[in-house]
């Protein structure tokens, strides 16, 4: 029988009957599917009804089409969404029961048991695995593959910031950020000058003005007191601008910045800022906020080669940092993101960029409510000055800070190594205006009169030093005409003869020792010696030694005050040998000359002043002369500190080096240097004056040492070859067939005393004079009287015929013997005092028949140091 027309005889309900639906048959694979391997064997289940599983074929491919692979409406649900793990493959057959039709009670539950195997073959033959990613697919990654990316990150990220914590340490700030300069004052706390390389003062955050650290604060980090030590939401906005063109920017925080400045250094370099972000974070935990902005406002850099705020302050307004207002500080802090971009001085096309960058932090010091609305309006741009070339240790400044550096050393304040650490902050006892009218009378009165066609002019030196008596406090200082040009310093150098400067001291200490003549009669202002040129000194056991006066003029029998007047050489080196050279020695000791004075030594010689005392030197002795005979220790420093620490200075003590009556004695003599001798050009100070010229061995040098009641000063003209460095003589120098004292130096001399005490009252000297000073000179005969009195001490008795000139006595009391004829002077003679040896010229000391005074000797000053090599271009 044909299959024909049983085929064209099928029907849905005849479907129906031999198995159960589509929609059943579909449940029942999912569920078996869930329990079944993809390869399980797909054959006809034993007893089961081949005809259904033929029909069940049709079924499913109903239409000629056979689904194709991934079109199973669930593929894209995850397999294991409701799957059991735990359940078997039977559970296929177990009965749904939410599916009422899905019971294995009904009609037709066996043929449907067979058709779901059939089903269930042909669906796992027709289901395939996912496909593989194509295309641009595989380089997205999936969920998987990012999170577990996301976690491997993560974890290194804090290894790597643990591990850095760890290793990297804060380091030692270097050397760069500690250094600093040292700061020189005049008393008055104006600038003279800077030593070192790094132009930087510290300053504790309390001499910072409030106003200035909010307007740093506004500039540069609003939330600092606020946030952490870095800031990383910062550092990534900043590489952004950067990477972006929108500028290049930090994004560091002050504690950052102040890292860079103090522990590491200015390079780019990613190693740098790694150890900036831990070193960052280490330091705000370690040191406070107002700790990190001190260090900060004293490393930042401000242009001008201003390292720190104080500098800074300085180099843009002329002021100390405790003294800005609030608009300098703005600008100030405006400059630390990019000094020479808004330095307006110096380049004023730029103040527009200048003042939108003040205004902006004007703008954030209101925003955060430190600076009202009314206060911002009214300030107005705050014009920085012209910047100045470094001053460095250019002009007078050089001189005196070498004078401060060795002043310090020598009196055990602060030794070279530990001034050169820097930060310290001299304030000298020099005043600026008696320091400007030092070195205006030395241009006046030498450097304008030279004349470069003058060899002669190009060895000329001058220093010049001007003390306070009663304080030892030096005032003024000239050291010469530059540092940078000629290196040693004119006022402390100890190369040069003081010639007849000396000699004052050589009356003091007659006075002081109760000194008598060869004659027995006391030393005073009036006593009579013999004033021949080239007289052998009598009463000297040592080699012969017959000085020459000044251009070889014989005066004869002449006082002590017209031979002080005339600076006659060979009296005073007579009177030298009856005082004792000793004593001599000691009494210029005590009145200030160091004991360590080169050719300084006991002889008869001393009183014409072979020693080579600096004129520093010089001048403390004068200033103890004008103090009545009391000596106070000079000093260049008023007080010094570093880092706002003030360092103790020794005290100074004043002692009696002579007697009040010796040293007013020898100031009523040294007057009449001034008002009639050889010191008159002094008198255009216009004030009561005392002084004394001087000039050394070949016209090397020329001195005019002198003093007022209030102010003694000496100026000293030297001769020196630029070249060589040897001393020359001043011949012909400023046009002059010869310089001595009573020129050039009394001429500056007069005109700075007159400078320097203007407004001040006129002081005359009160003195005391020693018992018999003012006694008239012993009755002068006439010089045409040639008849002798027959007085062995007549100092006026007639030369014997036989005697030259010059070559002294035969006999009497200026025989070679010395003393009266067949005689010596016997202790206890008058004028000498108990336990004082008289002065017969016998040098004092131990076995010498008596003690010296017990005046405290001053403490020896630095010699002056050997002249260093000079730089190639730079002269002496």
């Amino acid at each position: 029988m044909s299959d024909e027309p049983q085929q064209q005889g099928w029907t849905p309900r005849d479907a129906t009957a031999a198995g159960p639906s589509d929609k059943d048959e579909k449940k029942k694979d999912r569920k078996r599917d869930k329990g079944k391997a993809p390869d399980t064997d797909t054959g006809t289940a034993p007893g089961a009804n081949p005809g259904a599983v033929m029909d069940a074929d049709m079924g499913a491919g109903k239409g000629g089409q056979e689904p194709e692979a991934g079109t199973d409406p669930d593929a894209d649900q995850d397999p294991g969404t409701n799957a059991d793990p735990g359940t078997d493959a039977d559970a296929a057959d177990s009965p749904d029961p939410d599916d009422p039709d899905d019971s294995s009670d009904g009609p037709g539950a066996a043929e449907g048991t067979v058709g779901s195997v059939g089903t269930t073959a042909v669906a796992r033959k027709t289901r395939t695995r996912r496909p593989r990613r194509t295309g641009w697919r595989r380089a997205v990654p999936t969920w998987r593959v990012t999170l577990g990316s996301l976690l491997v990150a993560s974890l290194l990220v804090i290894g790597g910031l643990v591990t850095g914590y760890l290793l990297v340490d804060i380091p030692p700030a270097n050397a760069a950020a500690t250094a600093q300069t040292n700061v020189y004052l005049y008393a008055d706390g104006t600038h003279i000058a800077r030593d070192g390389d790094i132009n930087r003062e510290n300053v504790s955050l309390d001499k910072i003005p409030l106003t200035v650290q909010h307007a740093v604060l506004a500039a540069e980090d609003r939330d600092f007191y606020s946030e952490p030590a870095i800031d990383p939401q910062a550092m990534v906005r900043a590489a952004w601008n950067t990477v972006t063109g929108k500028g290049k920017q930090s994004g560091s925080t002050i504690t950052q910045q102040y890292v860079k400045n103090y522990y590491l250094g200015q390079e780019q370099t990613v190693t740098r800022k790694v150890k900036e972000f831990f070193i960052a974070i280490k330091l705000g935990r370690n040191q406070s906020k107002s700790e990190i902005l001190e260090g900060y406002l004293n490393t930042s850099y401000f242009g001008r080669n201003a390292y720190g705020i104080q500098a800074a302050a300085h180099a843009y307004y002329g002021k100390d940092v405790e003294d800005l207002d609030v608009a300098e500080g703005a600008y100030l802090a405006g400059l630390l993101n990019a000094p020479n971009a808004y330095d307006v001085a110096t380049h004023p096309e730029k103040k527009r960029a200048a003042l939108a960058r003040w205004n902006y932090v004007l703008g954030g010091m209101v925003k955060e409510n430190w600076l009202s609305r009314e206060e911002r309006d009214a300030l107005t741009f705050p014009m920085p000055r012209q910047a100045k070339p470094s001053s460095g240790l250019s002009g007078q400044g050089g001189y005196i800070v070498q004078a401060v550096k060795d002043h310090l050393d020598a009196r055990g304040i602060l030794d070279e190594q530990t001034l050169a650490t820097g930060g310290h902050r001299i304030t000298t006892t020099l005043q600026r205006p008696r320091q400007d009218a030092l070195v205006a009378a030395v241009d006046d009165r030498v450097m304008s009169k030279l004349d470069s066609e003058r060899e002669a002019d190009r060895d000329v030196r001058v220093g010049g030093v001007s003390i306070e008596p009663d304080t030892g406090k030096v005032v003024a200082m000239y050291g010469g005409i530059d540092y940078t040009k000629q290196y040693v310093n004119n006022a402390t150098r100890r190369d040069y003869q003081v010639g007849s400067t000396f000699k004052p001291f050589v009356f003091a200490s007659a006075v002081e020792n109760h000194s008598l003549t060869q004659e027995r009669r006391p030393i005073s202002p009036n006593a009579i010696y013999v004033g021949d040129s080239k007289r052998p000194v009598q009463g000297w056991d040592g080699p012969r030694y017959a000085p020459e006066n000044e251009d070889d003029v014989s005066y004869g029998p002449i006082t002590v005050r017209e031979a002080a007047d005339n600076s006659v050489n060979a009296v005073f080196a007579q009177m030298a040998v009856d005082v004792g050279p000793a004593r001599v020695m000691h009494t210029a000791i005590a009145l200030g000359l160091p004991s360590t004075t080169p050719d300084l030594s006991p002889s008869p010689s001393i009183a014409l002043g072979p020693a080579t005392a600096s004129v520093l030197d010089m001048t403390g002795a004068y200033a103890s002369l004008a103090n009545h005979g009391k000596h106070t220790p000079y000093t260049l420093v008023e007080e010094i500190s570093k880092n706002g620490v003030d360092i103790a200075l020794p005290e100074r003590r004043t002692v009696q080096a002579v007697s009040r009556e010796a040293a007013d004695t020898t100031t009523y003599i040294l007057r009449g240097v001034v008002d009639g001798g050889t010191g008159s050009a002094a008198q255009s100070a216009g004030r009561p004056a005392a002084g004394k010229t001087g000039t050394a061995e070949e016209d090397r040098a020329a001195w005019f040492a002198g003093y007022t009641p209030s102010l003694a000063t000496v100026v000293a003209v030297m001769g020196q070859n630029p070249k060589t460095g040897t001393q020359t003589s001043l011949y012909g120098a400023l046009g002059m067939p010869r310089i001595n004292g009573g020129g050039a130096p009394a001429e500056i001399w007069g005109q700075y005393t007159a400078a320097a005490l203007e407004g001040s009252e006129v002081r005359d000297f009160e003195l005391q004079l020693a018992p018999g000073a003012d006694d008239p000179p012993p009755e002068r005969r006439d010089p045409d009287d040639r008849g002798d009195s027959g007085d062995p001490e007549d100092v006026f008795r007639p030369r014997n015929p036989d005697e030259q000139a010059g070559e002294g006595r035969d006999s009497g009391p200026y025989g070679s013997g010395g003393g009266l004829p067949g005689t010596s002077r016997p202790p206890g003679a008058p004028g000498t005092s108990p336990g004082r040896p008289a002065g017969d010229g016998t040098p004092a000391g131990p076995g010498t028949g008596g003690a010296l005074p017990t005046a405290a000797l001053p403490p020896a000053a630095p010699s002056a140091p050997a002249e260093p090599a000079r730089p190639a271009g730079r002269t002496q």
